[in-house]
C-alpha cells in the first residue's frame, strides 16, 4: 500500500502575506502556535474545519494550501 501524506504550502503563504509569524496564524484560526508549526512541518494533520479556516485566513482555497499526496511523489 502506498503511503500517503498531508502537504500544505503554509510557510510560503505567510511569507506572501506581510511575512505573517506562525503566532499571528495560530491566533487567526484559534489554536496554538505549537499546532500551526506541527502541521507546517508535516507531523500533525489538520482537521478539515482547521484546514478551511486557515485557508480563509489566506483567502485561497483549500487545494492552495493543502494537498494529499503519495511520499513517492513529493519533492519534500
Amino acid at each position: 500500500m502506498e503511503k500517503r501524506k498531508v502537504r500544505n504550502n503554509i510557510r510560503k503563504l505567510r511569507f506572501l502575506h506581510n511575512e505573517m509569524t506562525q503566532e499571528q496564524l495560530a491566533e487567526a484560526v484559534g489554536v496554538t502556535r505549537q499546532t500551526i508549526n506541527a502541521i507546517e512541518s508535516a507531523k500533525y494533520a489538520p482537521s478539515l474545519e482547521l484546514a478551511f479556516r486557515i485557508a480563509l485566513v489566506f483567502g485561497a482555497p483549500l487545494e492552495e494550501v493543502f494537498s494529499y499526496t503519495s511520499e513517492e511523489d513529493s519533492t519534500g
